[in-house]
């Protein structure tokens, strides 16, 4: 099921008896990696509430067409585009009827006509209105327009009658769904990346920090949930939005920063040092502005832990990848950085013209070779970086 880390699943509910296995079936998506929103006919509520639904979820539960609650902060049509794929679990024959005329008088079967994303059916019903001439020419139609079919299962159904016609159980359509996607390069990995400055405060206005943009990282966080992985980002202080399908947690300092990599899971499979942390804090934080009285300001300062160190220290090491911004000797300095902080890839660049540039050329540097990445925007040379992170990964362990 790593195919379906960070997949983003529509579950639309529709009014039959097996809609109280949406439950179970919402669970699963979750425990899979995926994100789950639940959108429910006024059918569908008679057998299961969507505050069932919203708990399990964790998200709002769309049971109108027009609600004014969700179209504040993702409308029907937002939703359409969210979503990775849509599936109808359980389908009735008078939704696959429906569906097959096109028309749009409810929440879900406005998501259907509303989407791009692949579509999925799982059909529920009395064996008999499976087998009618009706059902299977809406379903032969459904499936020229490429809406997959997920079942039906043969059985015992509701109504006593045994035959085809009941929901596939969970489990399976969990199955069906991740054969939709292909499996990423890091399908199920677990991620930490720092990226962008660290501030090291003087006093209530005044710091010491750097010119990262954060661009790096937020580019490599991007690449690697594409590619499957749970990611956590946490990030200095920059003006960049969220990577999608990526947790962020913002920092300031660079002992805030360490505070937070050292209190995550010990399960991580791959850590990403991006962030430029300052050497060096102030000694003494001063409560109130230090006023302008005096020609000079003398401050005194103390060095900053080693946050790469740390993590290379501990006693589950995880993969570990480190950048070296460098202004001269870049390779050289690099490759010692790589061996002193027992690291297992670095990527060394010129610092000057990396930081606040949205170009990039770096030096992948392991311990026993080395290749150049770029130059090219820092979204392409992410997408490299990832690749490699993948190789390297893998070689190791198959060694």
């Amino acid at each position: 099921m790593l195919s379906l880390t960070n997949k983003r699943i529509l579950l639309g509910i529709t009014g039959g008896i097996s809609a109280y296995k949406c439950a179970e079936l919402v669970r699963l998506f979750i425990q899979a990696g995926s994100e789950v929103r639940v959108a429910m006919t006024d059918a569908a509520q008679e057998f299961i509430t969507p505050l069932t639904l919203q708990a399990l979820s964790g998200n709002h539960v769309f049971t109108n067409l027009v609600d004014v609650e969700a179209e504040a902060a993702m409308g029907h049509i937002e939703l359409a585009r969210w979503a990775d794929v849509i599936l109808i679990a359980p389908t009735t024959a008078d939704f696959m009827a429906k569906i097959t005329q096109g028309e749009a008088n409810d929440i879900v079967s406005t998501l259907v006509l509303a989407t791009q994303a692949p579509i999925a059916i799982a059909p529920a019903m009395n064996q008999v209105m499976w087998s009618s001439t009706a059902t299977q020419k809406n379903l032969s139609e459904l499936a020229l327009r490429g809406i997959k079919i997920f079942g039906p299962g043969e059985g015992e159904q509701a109504c006593g009658e045994i035959g085809l016609g009941r929901m596939l159980e969970p489990e399976e359509l969990v199955k069906r769904s991740s054969e939709l996607f292909e499996l990423g390069l890091l399908a199920g990995k677990s991620i930490v990346i720092t990226g962008g400055p660290t501030r090291e405060a003087i006093d209530p206005v005044r710091y010491i920090s750097n010119h990262s943009s954060g661009k790096m990282a937020y580019a490599l966080a991007a690449e690697a949930a594409a590619e499957g992985a749970k990611v956590t980002l946490i990030s200095g202080p920059v003006s960049l939005e969220t990577p999608a399908r990526v947790e962020r947690i913002n920092v300031e300092s660079a002992e805030e920063m360490l505070e937070r990599v050292m209190s995550l899971p010990t399960n991580i499979d791959i850590f990403i040092g991006v962030a430029a942390v300052a050497d060096y804090r102030p000694a003494k934080f001063t409560d109130e502005k230090i006023k302008k009285s005096k020609e000079n300001l003398d401050l005194k300062l103390i060095k900053n832990p080693d946050i790469i160190s740390k993590v290379t220290e501990l006693a589950i090491k995880p993969f570990a990848v480190g950048f070296a911004a460098e202004t001269n000797s870049i390779v050289e300095n690099g490759r010692q950085k790589l061996e002193e902080k027992n690291l297992d890839l670095l990527f060394a660049n010129n610092a000057v013209e990396t930081f606040n540039n949205d170009n990039i050329t770096v030096t992948a540097i392991d311990h026993s070779s080395e290749r150049q990445l770029g130059p090219a925007n820092k979204s392409v040379v992410a997408r490299q970086m990832i690749e490699l992170i993948s190789c390297t990964l893998k070689e190791g362990l198959m060694e």
